[in-house]
Formats: structure tokens, sequence, C-alpha cells
């Protein structure tokens, strides 16, 4: 943290706001308003373009952040919360400083990126990275790995990576999407595409997340199904 700097992050549509509370003269913790809705990216059946209106707010949000000078640190699917519009909102930024080095750490299996040694010292390229496996997440409906549960997990950028090198795309694609909404395709290759770039091994290989958000907005534009949530207005 930045000291109460991360305090004025206040009411910004694709950003959960923070409240500051004091138990004590000396000790302050910060406290996530919580949305409207509160649904989760991982617990809800989506078809394509709410999962584009997800991925967009999320980048949005990522890139507000960035913007003011902070990185996340935890970027994953239960940290993007959705209110009753499908419109997301990043919620637990900051916190990675405030916690011990081991737990950090078991926070963001599966979505860390490989050069990250300290999960205290995060990368605004590191977090291009976590929510590169997001957009996996929500391309594939599959789970990255989590070591630190009993859920089973894969390790998803390798394995994507691998399925598209053999030239089977078409199995990377959550079947809800293949089997309901095959007139999608293209932009499915795209977001694809875009998510591919995002957990790139080096990180001079990824592009920013302001370069994310332009890309995911192409996306949407070439599909005719979807409007423009950034003009949108807070659910």
């Amino acid at each position: 943290m930045h000291g109460g700097k991360c305090l004025k992050l206040l009411i910004y549509i694709y950003v959960c706001y923070v409240l500051p509370y004091t138990i004590k003269c000396s000790d302050t913790i910060l406290v996530f308003v919580d949305m409207p809705g509160n649904k989760s990216v991982n617990r809800t059946r989506l078809d394509w373009d709410t999962r584009v209106k997800i991925s967009l707010g999320a980048a949005l949000g990522i890139d507000y952040l960035h913007d003011c000078g902070f990185t996340h640190g935890n970027i994953k699917s239960c940290n993007i919360l959705l209110t009753n519009n499908y419109n997301s909102c990043v919620s637990d930024y900051g916190l990675a400083q405030l916690v011990s080095t081991t737990s950090a750490a078991n926070r963001v299996i599966g979505y860390r990126a490989p050069e990250v040694t300290n999960v205290r010292r995060v990368t605004p390229k590191a977090d291009v990275y976590s929510f590169g496996v997001l957009l996996l997440e929500l391309l594939t409906g599959k789970a990255p790995s989590q070591a630190s549960t009993s859920d089973e997990g894969i390790d998803l950028p390798r394995w994507v990576q691998s399925v598209v090198r053999e030239e089977w795309k078409a199995e990377v694609f959550d079947p809800e999407l293949t089997k309901y909404q095959s007139d999608v395709k293209e932009e499915m290759d795209e977001l694809l595409q875009i998510a591919l770039q995002c957990v790139a091994p080096s990180p001079d290989q990824r592009p920013t997340m302001k370069q994310v958000v332009k890309l995911i907005r192409d996306v949407q534009k070439n599909d005719n199904g979807s409007g423009d949530i950034s003009k949108g207005a807070n659910a």
C-alpha cells in the first residue's frame, strides 16, 4: 500500500471502493464495499456477450489501478465481483502488501506470473499475466491450478498453449460456448489471442492493461450483440 493514498481510490465504476475503518487509534483496516448482486465469475453460467462484458470491465478496473500507480497483486476470478447487470468490479486490490509472504503466495497460486518471486512486490506486467489467466478461465470454463486447496486444477496457460500448438484450438473453448454460440467463433479466437499475449512467459512480451482494454473493445465491436459497457452507468 502507498499509505493512505489507496483510500482515495473511491467509487470508480469498475473498482470496488474501500472504506477506512479504525479499530484503535493506531490501527486501520480496509473494508471493501460489497456489490449489489454479489455474483462471482466462477459461480455463474455465462453466455458469450456476458463473458466479454466481464472481461472488459475487469480490464478497465485493473487499468485504472495501474494509472493511479498501484498494482493489484491478487487478480483471480473470485476477486471480480459482478452486479445484477453483470458489470464487473475489481476487489481485494492492494492487500498482498498487508499479509505475510506465505499467505500472499497461497492466494495467487495458479495466477502468478513466472517471474514473480516475491508476491508482495508485483509489477503491472505480473497483473497482466494474472488477468490473462482469468481470460483463459472465462474462455475454457476450467480453473487454474490451486495447490493450496483440495480442488483439482491444471496449469491453465501451459495447457492452452499446448493445445493451440497441436492445432486443436476447438478443444480449448468451454463446451457451453461452442455448443450454443458457434456464430462467435471468430471473436472467441480473438479473445484467446489476447489471453495468450497476456500470459507470455516474458513480461516484455505482454501488453499493458491499457492495450488489453483496447483489444477487448475491438472484440466487443466485432460482436454485433454487444454494446460498449465503458459508457454504461454503474449498476
